[in-house]
């Protein structure tokens, strides 16, 4: 019997054309189809009755009007309850974040970047996102699960080529490969991306000031067979980014550079232009699985994986001009390490009963170090002739998390089913908290047509140890960047109540139509803000929280045709922080504690929606999105205005020739009616700066695919 190494040795061999010390060998068919077994194997590990699911298709992928280029939140955009933010944020039924990435059944510990995109759609065989009241297996990040199927060599052998440029001096070339050699499956992937507008434009102009940015990410997969049953897997992931920030004209200048010195004793310049800011951020993610996963009998399956996941953001500020404009320039270091191992098995008891239980944990070194420089003085007001000087605070903490669950799906009759479990969470970080928080979810088919759904559940959610600052805030007294307040209670994991009951439809054929609501109480109620210049985030506490909305979504899909519509109403509230107070002025934290406010990402109505024809090979394909607009103002009392804007393009197969053979040309026209619309206007709590959506932008895309 081989080992566990050996295995990996050779699939990694075999995946670069090198031989084995070892030659039986399986015909290729066979590889499809104990991978296509192995697939539906290890999916039935997770199951999501009772949640809400709405699923994402190659098909569905390849009808946005991006196709394989549309950016991974552009593509959760297009699910109900979800809204967009600056920066590439999203928030899901009334959450900042919170979102929980799988990658064939492993999670992939959060990175820290607050625009970065990390994950790339092209590697995406399938994409769900699970909301509502989650089964057992689900915890730590719960507002919403983004469950990723990867592409295989086995079940998409061959490959692509494309390139795609457009507006905004747009170059985006990507590559991807997959296929079989014996026993091993393998598929790799890789993009680059150039363009000047890399992040929201903080004015209405339509071109940005310094905006460039550049971004690789790359996607590997590799699975050995080790018998008909059982494989082991490898996947690797990484992500390579660097963004200069916008800058906004005619800014004037607050503090003055007055009788400061450089490092080499040089008077420095007395005044800045806004214009010429030059501020920038680099962002990097890696991260690796190593799965192994085995079917012993008809009745049992399982999967263990150990993951590993590095994240690093490095904000370069703009020494001078941001001591001129902000009295603070900040030097800002944050990484984070992070390894588990996660461990899920199912087994049939009974025709009725499917016993499922796994755990995971996971160790986390998170790294904060920020060199701030300051003048004397306080927010405002600097102290005349005094040069500025640097504040060091350099910190970092080990944090675990523990999770632990157990449930039971039964089938009392042929058309109810009831998944009931418990969970047990701990984590030891810079508080130390635990729950124990049943599960209960439930799927009653009225006909093969109709069926409804309802859940509940109780949620434990850590707040991002990465994302908390360990600054001394105390260090800051008498300077241009001291705190109005000096209030810093530790950030504690939030516990809520979630409850979510829907049902979905198809009364005409290939129509579908679902409605869902949801009520969600919280205590200690996590929320992010940007809180100073470094385009990083800051978690902090809502004492109590409550979210509650509706959703409805349709889809159609019929020959040449296919078409969906999703609108949500939410509304998500808090009630005096309990941590982190630093971060809000004295007037803010008072009506916060006796008032109910929104939170900064709520949006009232949010819609999106999107129509595809194919005619005589060629598609024409179209998407809207309409937001009713994020909080803003003092205490989130306002929001932004409401705006919609309109996605198209067509495809289609294009010859050129008999040498070069049939390509795919693409030409997409994003905000075609060139809406000028705010995402943020830089007010509301832990809100900065203003941003704009994308104006009008036209982009072609030339792609091959070849075996």
């Amino acid at each position: 019997m081989k080992t566990a190494f050996q295995a990996m040795a050779g699939a990694l061999l075999l995946a670069v054309g090198l031989p084995t010390a070892y030659s039986d060998e399986v015909e290729a068919p066979t590889v499809e189809v104990v991978s296509k077994q192995l697939n539906e194997a290890r999916n039935a590990l997770l199951p999501d009755t009772g949640s809400t699911v709405y699923r994402f298709t190659q098909e569905d992928i390849t009808d946005l009007p991006l196709g394989a280029s549309t950016p991974f939140n552009q593509l959760l955009l297009q699910a109900p309850g979800v809204a967009q933010d600056s920066f590439g944020q999203l928030h899901v039924r009334g959450d900042h974040a919170n979102l929980q990435y799988r990658i064939n059944g492993v999670i992939i510990p959060e990175s820290i970047s607050g625009f970065g995109q990390t994950l790339d759609t092209r590697f995406f065989e399938s994409a769900n996102l699970i909301t509502g009241a989650l089964p057992a297996e689900y915890g730590y990040r719960t507002a919403g699960v983004v469950d990723i199927h990867t592409k295989t060599g086995a079940l998409s052998p061959g490959g692509d080529a494309s390139l795609t440029v457009g507006s905004f001096a747009t170059v985006n070339p990507s590559i991807e490969y997959g296929g079989t050699s014996g026993r091993t499956d393998y598929y790799v992937t890789a993009q680059y991306l150039y363009d000047q507008i890399g992040i929201e434009n903080p004015t209405s102009s339509y071109r940005p000031i310094h905006d460039d940015t550049s971004q690789g990410k790359a996607f590997g997969y590799t699975s050995y067979l080790l018998t008909d049953t059982s494989r082991i897997s490898l996947f690797l992931g990484s992500s390579n980014s660097y963004f200069q920030i916008p800058n906004s004209p005619g800014v004037p200048p607050v503090y003055s550079l007055d009788g400061s010195v450089d490092s080499g004793g040089n008077i420095v310049p007395t005044s800045s232009d806004s214009t010429n800011l030059n501020e920038t951020q680099r962002e990097l993610t890696y991260y690796g699985v190593v799965a192994y996963q085995d079917k012993p009998s008809g009745d049992m399956d399982y999967q263990v994986a150990l993951v590993s996941r590095y994240t690093q953001t490095n904000f370069f500020p703009d020494l001078y001009g941001d001591l001129v404009f902000n009295g603070v320039s900040s030097y800002v270091y944050q990484s984070s390490w992070t390894s588990g191992v996660q461990a899920d098995g199912a087994y049939r008891l009974t025709d009725v009963h499917t016993l499922r239980a796994g755990f995971n944990y996971s160790i986390e070194n998170a790294i904060n170090d920020n060199t701030s420089y300051v003048f004397p003085g306080q927010p405002g007001a600097q102290t005349p002739s005094q040069g500025a000087f640097p504040i060091v605070q350099n910190g970092g903490k080990l944090a675990y998390l523990y999770g632990l669950y157990v449930q039971d799906e039964w089938k009392p009759t042929q058309v109810l089913t009831v998944n009931f479990g418990l969970r047990a969470d701990l984590m030891n970080a810079y508080v130390n908290a635990s729950q124990l928080s049943p599960r209960i979810g439930m799927v009653y088919e009225f006909s093969p047509r109709t069926s409804m759904h309802a859940g509940y559940a109780r949620y434990f959610t850590p707040p991002p140890t990465e994302l908390i600052t360990t600054q001394n805030i105390n260090a800051f007294a008498n300077t241009t960047n001291a705190p109005e307040v000096f209030t810093n209670d530790p950030v504690q994991p939030e516990r809520s109540n979630y409850f979510d009951i829907g049902a979905n439809t198809s009364p005409i054929r290939d129509w579908t139509f679902g409605l869902d609501g949801y009520y969600k109480r919280a205590q200690n109620l996590l929320d992010l803000g940007q809180f100073g210049t470094a385009l990083v985030f800051s978690p902090f506490n809502y004492q109590e929280g409550r979210v509650y909305g509706v959703e409805f979504t349709s889809s159609y899909r019929n020959g040449p045709w296919g078409g969906y519509f999703n609108y949500a109403w939410q509304q998500a509230q808090g009630k005096n922080i309990d941590s982190a107070q630093f971060f809000f002025g004295a007037d803010e934290l008072q009506y916060i504690s006796t008032h109910w406010v929104y939170l900064d990402h709520d949006q009232t109505s949010t819609a999106s929606g999107g129509v595809s024809y194919t005619w005589q090979k060629t598609t024409f394909t179209g998407d809207l999105l309409f937001g009713s607009g994020l909080r803003s103002g003092f205490a989130n009392t306002e929001h932004v205005p409401a705006y919609t804007t309109v996605n198209v393009a067509a495809f289609r197969p294009i010859s050129l020739g008999s040498t070069l053979g049939e390509f795919t040309g693409r030409l997409s026209i994003i905000n075609l009616f060139n809406k000028s619309y705010q995402i943020r206007n830089g007010t509301g709590i832990g809100v900065l700066a203003s941003q704009y959506g994308q104006p009008l932008s036209v982009y072609a895309t030339l792609s091959k695919a070849f075996r």
